[in-house]
């Protein structure tokens, strides 16, 4: 009864053990935070590379500035209810503002622009200048369907993951109703 009693206790520590190692590998999910304000929308946004020593360091990409709106991102909402003027600081988030795209399989760098900071252009408050993270080599990326964007140029993009996890938080908020969002080109298997 003694070795069936050390044995039963040694087998259940050991599933916890895989299971704990398991749920430490498995990837996080973003915690997002639904905000109402001002924010700089810079999907499909049109990036030139901050080159450091023939590499990029960064990407400065050119973004719309959205006022009194709804958006989601992975930092608190902090000012976002304030209306900063031209020249002011602003981070850029994210709510769907299309309702297809196509996805890319390579290898390109692109702009990771979620929670970024932006300065609103000083001659036009509509459009904001952000300051985005390098991104290359993590998944299937977003581009415009119809455009040469998955070989030409870099652009402000996120990973297919990184979209159904965003849409799917907005999704469960009430009062807000995102857009279906089609894939025009589906990955082949």
């Amino acid at each position: 009864m003694m070795n069936l009693k050390r044995t039963l206790t040694t087998a259940v520590l050991t599933l916890a053990s895989f299971s704990l190692t398991a749920l430490a590998q498995a990837p996080a999910q973003p915690q997002f935070q639904l905000c109402k304000g001002i924010f700089a929308l810079c999907t499909f946004s049109q990036c030139e590379p901050i080159m450091i020593l023939d590499s990029p360091l960064l990407f400065s990409c050119g973004c719309t500035v959205h006022r009194d709106e709804w958006s989601a991102g992975t930092q608190a909402c902090a000012g976002e209810e304030k209306v900063p003027g031209k020249g002011q600081l602003i981070r850029s988030r994210y709510y769907p503002n299309f309702t297809t795209y196509a996805r890319c399989s390579n290898n390109r760098s692109w702009a990771m622009c979620l929670d970024s900071p932006c300065i609103i252009d000083k001659n036009d408050p509509t459009k904001a200048q952000c300051t985005c993270s390098v991104v290359q080599g993590q998944g299937d990326y977003l581009v415009q369907p119809g455009t040469d964007q998955c070989s030409k140029g870099a652009i402000s993009s996120a990973t297919v993951v990184d979209l159904d996890q965003i849409t799917d938080f907005l999704e469960t908020q009430p009062n807000l109703s995102p857009p279906n969002i089609t894939v025009v080109n589906v990955k082949p298997k």
